[in-house]
């Protein structure tokens, strides 16, 4: 019953019944690592083949891995489950967009960060009207 009212209401969690809808007559093109499957069909009004994604889980655009959103982005024609697609040696693995969480990035001095906050230098005078 959860499943059933989290498809009819909530569009951040994997798809809604709607998004099933408009799937209809899209071909299944392939699936990532992490579980998000990808489809392709119809023209947009640019002229190029529709490209759709159903996330595992929750909806996180960052959680596309770079072989697929080149693909999603018409960057490439072939997706990376029709080819050997490969990352170069210069490419980080996927990580996903940790803003939020407690992997964040927090710099030294953020309120947020733990410690002590650095004391100011004094390189700064404050401005004052009339100087």
């Amino acid at each position: 019953m959860i499943k059933f009212l989290l498809h009819t209401f909530t569009w951040w969690n994997n798809y809604t019944f709607g998004t099933l809808f408009a799937l209809r007559g899209f071909k299944r093109v392939g699936e990532d690592e992490f579980g998000n499957v990808y489809y392709e069909g119809g023209l947009s009004s640019y002229g190029l083949p529709k490209r759709w994604v159903i996330y595992k889980g929750y909806a996180e655009a960052s959680a596309i891995p770079p072989g697929w959103h080149g693909w999603m982005h018409h960057r490439t024609d072939v997706p990376p489950s029709k080819e050997n697609y490969v990352a170069k040696e210069w490419q980080k693995p996927h990580r996903a967009n940790p803003t939020g969480s407690p992997q964040a990035y927090r710099p030294p001095g953020s309120l947020s960060a733990a410690g002590e906050r650095p004391r100011v230098t004094g390189d700064y005078d404050a401005w004052t009207p009339g100087n």
